[in-house]
């Protein structure tokens, strides 16, 4: 079923410009939205390649010392447990804008008067304990970068997805549409143009013939009126003729008594 036009009116074709224009605006701002969200897909994707590289060798590191603080100080875990569970590191959550899309990022918040594993290690291993703290807070800071990272990927990508159908819809959809009603009232306004004007000529030449039909009756009266005048004007005086006229005077009339 093809799509109702509008009337093609001037107010229309005013109105249709209107909307191409900012149907052309609003493309042009999603097309650089698409690519500013393009870039930092492609960065967060390296990124996170980076960070997933050295995350398999930090997780190979500190399970490492893991085993090598056990195999110095004993059984750490239950020492461990025993002790204060308070946190020690806590994450913030923050956002980050790129061409109006918020992106969530995570940052580790520093904790004063950090004391949680002073215990384990007096007895023996303290150095090979504190290596391996070293190293599960180097996994730690990686794993929370990561996790800003994916975070942040599956937004920009969601987002992406949004910007490139809608970048889609107006390029094939809606700037198409304007432009065909567009290019119909435009035709039809010629049209009508076209119509008036050959209208116009008509009326022009019918009016031309009439004027010359009435200049010709005008100059047939005064014409009429300048040389018929006399000939008009003596019917009114014209003598009677006499009857006797046409009678002979020196001819001899039988009926007549006296000559």
């Amino acid at each position: 079923m093809s799509e109702a036009r509008p009337p093609p009116t001037r107010m229309n074709l005013q109105t249709y410009k209107g909307k191409h224009k900012a149907a052309k605006q609003g493309f042009e701002l999603l097309k650089k939205k698409a690519d500013a969200l393009k870039a930092r897909f492609r960065d967060i994707a390296k990124k996170i390649a980076a960070t997933k590289s050295q995350m398999s060798e930090a997780c190979s590191s500190a399970f490492f010392s893991l085993t090598q603080a056990e195999y110095a100080a004993g059984e750490i875990k239950s020492k461990i447990l025993e002790g204060s569970m308070k946190a020690t590191v806590r994450v913030e959550g923050k956002t980050d804008n790129i061409a109006g899309v918020k992106i969530p990022v995570f940052s580790e918040i520093a904790v004063e008067g950090d004391e949680a594993m002073t215990g384990p290690g007096l007895a023996g291993g303290g150095r090979a304990i504190a290596n391996c703290r070293e190293k599960y807070k180097a996994l730690l800071d990686l794993m929370i970068k990561l996790a800003s990272l994916q975070t942040a990927f599956l937004t920009v990508d969601e987002a992406l997805k949004v910007t490139n159908r809608r970048v889609n819809a107006l390029e094939n959809v809606t700037l198409p549409r304007i432009e065909g009603t567009l290019s119909y009232i435009n035709k039809e306004l010629d049209e009508l143009e076209r119509e008036d004007f050959t209208r116009l000529k008509k009326v022009q030449e019918k009016k031309a013939v009439r004027m010359e039909a009435e200049a010709a009756t005008r100059a047939e009266r005064l014409a009429d009126r300048e040389g018929g005048g006399p000939a008009k004007g003596s019917t009114g005086s014209k003598t009677r003729a006499d009857p006797l006229s046409k009678y002979d005077p020196g001819a001899s009339d039988p009926d007549l008594v006296f000559n």
